[in-house]
């Protein structure tokens, strides 16, 4: 039978509590992303490139012209059409962010350095009224 003094007993328990809070405390992982106006000009400047990770049936409503279309459920098959060269900015965009922030940090964990997401999303650029297409076939990203 163990025998613990009442001191110990309070030692480990403020150890767990001060562990706990750490980790409550520690900030979430920040993501490189732009505003949508950033992207938007640095797009149309032909400085990025816009991949549109929005499923097939969502492009029908409207992408952005000069966009590449890149379903999300098809990134993991078509990973190496992404450019991973830090000199070529990627942005992701989808409806909202939510989607694009996380293939962004999934492409991280994979090395990619030169990707960002794009705040705001298509939603966003549709209620702004920005120039919207429709697509006639989903392209990939040029190699």
């Amino acid at each position: 039978m163990f025998v613990f003094s009442m001191r110990r007993v309070v030692s480990w328990a403020l150890l767990g509590i001060v562990s706990l809070m750490l980790q409550a405390c520690s900030p979430e992982v920040t993501l490189p992303n732009v505003s949508l106006e950033q992207a938007r000009a640095e797009h149309e400047a032909g400085k990025v490139l816009m991949i549109d990770i929005l499923e097939s049936q969502e492009h029908a409503t409207g992408v952005a012209q000069g966009v590449v279309l890149l379903p999300m459920s098809q990134v993991a098959q078509r990973v190496a059409e992404i450019p991973k060269q830090t000199d070529q900015p990627v942005l992701l965009i989808c409806n909202t962010q939510n989607r694009s922030r996380a293939v962004t940090e999934a492409l991280q964990e994979q090395g990619f350095t030169n990707i960002r997401y794009v705040n705001g999303g298509m939603s966003e650029w549709a209620k702004r009224g920005w120039p919207m297409v429709k697509p006639q076939d989903l392209v990939g990203p040029s190699k």
